[in-house]
Order: structure tokens, then sequence, then C-alpha cells
């Protein structure tokens, strides 16, 4: 057997007998001089690193986005000019609420996560299938995530708690009207579109500024399976998504989205009819036409998940010159929150890790140090800036443009524009539904919410649905009443009918 064949411990040394551990005779008890056998099961012991708190449960793929739209009128990005240009992405769905190990067709947004390696540096689009979300305000995040986790007593997930939290969050409406509807579960993550969902900044080349929403509309069509079809692929099958994306990437049949913008000037925002920073809303094509200025194209699966996609870090606060944040305050919390996760997870120099480091240029910067700089380190130049040893310095030029702010510091509500509420665009939905649409809608939604044991939060919800739309909220209520007709008052049982 060749040297590079040969099994060794963790510093390079040979493994005599890796099937037996040494012993003090032949029934003697194991030796701790074995250092192969204590270094092997120490590191079995820690081999598991922190689950993500959200969008546990994960699949990726490498591919290209090329450039199919001059789009320098509004954006200085060099990865988006000229059309023909190509760029590698990094793309990797996800599942939100549940653990790693939960089955991958469940209710539930999809994460829509891309990396993009580009010249000037990597750019990280953190969206979602859903151009909105369930709120607007990062204050609300931790308890919005903690009612669609495990309950602390029972240790599964309770109707009750994600039912009470909506219910004391109409501006979830809109959210739960998408969710529970049809395209509420993806046949596969080829088969859905992404979103960036948040607004963002676009800034050109003369310093004029622009605000854009990004959209990913799958070339292989929209498809959806039912709550029963979702239930019986997860008995069967709990990896079919996982699967599904990986088999179509080696069979060659390689999935596509159509990249498509909204644009509006920044000047409109104040007087537009929505808040256009508001997450639970969306812009009506309308009022800002889609353009399409690219194709994603993944071509590529992982050699490794825990390397490349376990251990990849996603973060909305990695932008490029020419993109920057919007006053959307659920981005401004995201800007520190999925860092500030990576460093707690993965550790301060996950940045260096081969699928997070920018592949298209290289980061020149001061940090140094830290647990796993498996690096040089910066070796012997200095580790501070300025300095006199031509080390990097700033570029003085800014990457996006200033957002004009004015009023007093405070916990403001939130800013609401002329047709703002937090059920007008639920409503409006609904109303776009075809009939069989609509009863598969209401029966998803009944199906939750005649699970939970108190009558208020019931009524409280169902009166958001009715705000929407009366018929909505009406049929809503019918339903409900049908799926629960021995329901029990309200009390202290769990929506499982456990008692506390």
């Amino acid at each position: 057997m060749s040297g590079y064949n040969i099994l060794t411990t963790e510093n390079g040394a040979p493994v005599e007998d890796n099937q037996q551990s040494q012993t003090a005779g032949a029934a003697g008890p194991v030796l701790m001089q074995d250092h192969h056998l204590i270094e092997k099961l120490a590191r079995f012991s820690r081999e598991k690193i922190p689950e993500r708190i959200v969008h546990a449960r994960g699949s990726a793929a490498y591919g290209e986005f090329e450039v199919t739209r001059d789009v320098s009128p509004w954006t200085k990005a060099s990865f988006l000019s000229p059309p023909g240009k190509k760029t590698e992405v990094f793309l990797r769905f996800s599942i939100v609420a549940p653990e790693r190990g939960s089955p991958d067709t469940v209710r539930d947004p999809r994460g829509f996560a891309i990396k993009f390696y580009t010249e000037e540096g990597n750019y990280d689009l953190v969206g979602n299938n859903t151009p909105v979300f369930f709120i607007r305000d990062p204050i609300k995040f931790p308890d919005f995530i903690h009612s669609q986790k495990r309950d602390p007593y029972t240790h599964v997930q309770e109707p009750d708690n994600a039912w009470d939290f909506f219910s004391h969050s109409p501006e979830a409406t809109h959210q739960f009207t998408m969710l529970f509807g049809d395209r509420g579960i993806p046949r596969s993550y080829r088969h859905m579109d992404g979103f960036g969902s948040h607004t963002f900044q676009w800034v050109n080349a003369k310093g004029n500024a622009f605000w854009v929403k990004y959209h990913f509309k799958t070339d292989q069509g929209i498809q959806c399976l039912t709550s029963a079809e979702a239930a019986s692929i997860s008995g069967e099958n709990p990896n079919f998504h996982h699967l599904d994306l990986m088999q179509a990437v080696d069979r060659r049949e390689f999935p596509s989205w159509t990249v498509r913008v909204q644009i509006m000037p920044v000047a409109y925002a104040d007087t537009y009819r929505f808040n256009p920073f508001d997450v639970t809303k969306v812009w009506p094509h309308r009022d800002y036409p889609l353009m399409e200025i690219g194709k994603l194209t993944l071509n590529r699966n992982p050699d490794n998940y825990f390397a490349e996609v376990e251990q990849s870090a996603f973060n909305p606060a990695n932008f490029v010159p020419g993109i920057g944040p919007s006053p959307d305050k659920m981005l401004q919390g995201r800007l520190f929150s999925y860092g500030d996760a990576h460093r707690y997870r993965l550790g301060v120099n996950h940045t260096q890790l081969p699928v997070n480091r920018p592949h298209a240029t290289e980061a020149r910067n001061y940090g140094r140090d830290g647990a796993m700089r498996f690096d040089s380190n910066g070796g012997r130049s200095k580790n501070y800036e300025p300095n006199s040893d031509s080390g990097p310095a700033q570029s003085s030029e800014p990457s996006c443009a200033g957002i004009e702010i004015h009023g007093m510091t405070g916990r403001h509500p939130w800013v609401k524009h002329r047709e703002d509420d937090d059920f007008v665009q639920a409503g409006m939905l609904y109303r776009l539904m075809k009939e069989d649409e609509k009863k598969r809608l209401i029966a998803n939604l009944a199906g939750g919410l005649s699970q939970v044991s108190r009558e208020d939060v019931i009524e409280r919800s169902v009166g958001y649905f009715r705000r929407a739309d009366a018929d909505y909220g009406d049929r809503l209520a019918r339903a409900v009443q049908a799926c629960r007709p021995h329901a029990e008052t309200a009390g202290n049982g769990t929506g499982n009918g456990r008692t506390r």
C-alpha cells in the first residue's frame, strides 16, 4: 500500500490498528495510552456544530448567474453588467422552523439564500420563497420563532402557541394567506419562486439611488403539494426535496430561474400608497412592473454536505458597491443577527471557510487570531490601519447612497401610507384566487385553527381574515366550527387536548 493511502492520526502518524483498542492483556481493560482511540472518540463527540436556530434543514447547489440586460442606469454593481457576464453562485434552500432532521415537505416558508461570488466581494441575498414575511419589526422575531418551535412543557409544536402569537400580530394575515394557500408546500425546490423579500437600494455610477425588489421566477413552472400529498411523502421519504434537487443536478437537468426586479425611484417612496419598506406587503406589479435582468442556473452539487452546506454562512449585510440596505426594519435587524449567529455557530473565522470566502477576489483586512485560524494569520504584516507598510487602505468611494432621516429617536409605530393597513393586501390576494383555491385555503387554515383550545384566540384570528375580506372570514369561521363540533371552552389545555 502506498504511503498516501495509509490511515493516520490527526498529527499524521500512521495508525497501526483501527479495529482493536489497546488493552492490558488480551482480556484486560482499555488503556488510556491508546492515543488513536482517545482522539477518535473525542473527535466523534465534537463532530456536530450547533444547529441553526432557524433554517436548520437545508439543501444547496452551485451554479452561475448570467446578466441578460444592461442595468447600469440603476446600479454600478460590476457583476450586473454587461449583458452576458457570468458570476458563480451558491444557493441554499431551507425550511424555517423545523429542526435539521425534520421532513422537508412540511407547510413552512422556504429559505432562498444566494451567495454571489463577485470580483468586488461576496454579495449575499438572503430571501424566501414568499415576497412577504410574518412581521415587520425585528424585536418581535425571537417571540415569533418561539411560538413556532417546541413548547417548553409538551416539547411539541403547539397550534395554541402559533395561533396565539398570530392573534396578537395582525400584520401576519398576508403571509398566513400565502402560507396556507396552494403554494404553501412546493413540490420541490426546483418548482418554486424565490424573492429577496425586502426592499434594497441600488445606486448607479452617478450616485443616483433607487429602491429595488428581487424576484426569481422558476423556469420549471410552479408545482405544489396538497397537505395530504405532503403528509404521505414525508412518511415515505423525509428527504424528498433534498434528494430531488441533488438528483436533478446529477442528471444534468439543471434547474434555473429567470431573475426580475422591480425598481422604484427614491423620490417616489414617500408618496407611494403602501409603505415600500414594509416586508409584510408587496409592490403590486401594475405599479412597478417586473423587469428581467438575468438567469440563474444550478449546475453542480457540493462534494461534502458538512463542509459546503452545513458550514455555509449567508449574511444580508454582505453588500458590494452599488447595492445597499433600505430602512426596512426587519432587514436592519437581520444585518446584525445573521453575522452574529454565524460567529456563535461557526466561529469568528467562518468567513475563511472555502464555501464562504470570496472566490473571484480575496479578502484583505486586518482581522487576526481567533479560534480555528488556519491560514498564515497575516504573517509578519501589520495588524493595524493606517500604517506605513503599504497595507490595505480604504477606498474612499461610497458603496451605496446615504438615506435621509429626520425626527426624534424613540420607539415609534410603523409609518403608514395612504392605503396601508394589515389586511388590504391579504384581501386582494384572496379575491384573486379561483374558487377551488379558496376552498383549499380555507380547509388548510381551519385544519390548524380548529386545534386551538382558546376561543378568544380563534375569534381574534378569524376576525383578521374577516377584515381582509368578509367572505374569507365568514367561510373560515364556519369551517373551523365544522372541524370542532365538540370544542372545549377556553382553558389551559394545549392544542393537542392536554392540560398543563
